[in-house]
């Protein structure tokens, strides 16, 4: 049984916001450098890399499930992404959102971005923690 999406953005409206997200990405003062960290600056990985995060987003609001990964792991796994990060990334994707697509879907995938965002930050706030903390949650 095929779910219907989320809300009615297309593959190509995925496909345009990655492209532009990353674009910006790359020039971003704070957030630039530390892709560039775990992406090396070479036009053939970045593509890789915005291609399957397009298949995240296509897998998240779509539900075509030809996403395979481990978000959370792979943040939390990489020094230089810092919880204080994920509010930077969020207003910069909601920059993109409302410039790529009209009003009710830039809210829409806003709004599951930031879900998906605040769960980003509380895993990479616990993985930093020390063995027996009391947890924190950003």
């Amino acid at each position: 049984m095929t779910m219907p999406p989320r809300f009615p953005v297309s593959a190509a409206q995925i496909d345009a916001v990655v492209a532009t997200f990353y674009a910006r990405i790359r020039k971003h003062p704070v957030l630039g450098p530390v892709f560039f960290e775990s992406i090396p600056n070479e036009r053939d990985i970045w593509i890789g890399h915005e291609a399957k995060i397009a298949r995240f987003w296509r897998n998240a609001i779509l539900f075509e499930r030809s996403y395979d990964g481990n978000p959370q792991q792979v943040h939390a796994s990489r020094p230089a992404v810092k919880p204080e990060h994920f509010e930077q990334w969020l207003a910069l994707f909601d920059e993109v959102l409302t410039q790529e697509l009209p009003a009710d879907l830039a809210a829409g995938w806003s709004a599951l971005a930031h879900r998906i965002g605040a769960g980003l930050r509380m895993g990479v706030t616990h993985a930093r923690q020390r063995d027996g903390a009391v947890p924190r949650f950003g």
